[in-house]
């Protein structure tokens, strides 16, 4: 998997841009075809590729529930002072 894939469903404004999809799509078909840029005779296909992931990338966004912001996590010190009572007992 490409490390550098960003997440495009976020739990807070601002919402996903289309030049945002678009570029992750735009980088998905870049990674599956192997091309950076395709030839004159592949540039069709790769072009009508990355119309349909954008497409079905903004239906997928536009059919999934808002997200939900990350749930804090406690401290370091209250997870600590947590075990230490839990060892002592």
């Amino acid at each position: 998997m490409c490390r550098s894939i960003k997440v495009l469903r976020r739990p807070e404004p601002p919402p996903v841009t289309a030049e945002e999809i678009r570029a992750a799509a735009l980088q998905f078909i870049r990674k599956v075809s192997g091309f950076r840029q395709p030839s004159q005779a592949n540039r069709e296909a790769f072009e009508r590729a990355v119309d349909e992931v954008t497409a079905t990338t903004g239906q997928l966004l536009g059919a999934l529930p808002a997200a939900r912001p990350p749930r804090p996590r406690p401290a370091m010190e209250t997870l600590a002072l947590d075990k230490e009572r839990e060892l002592s007992i």
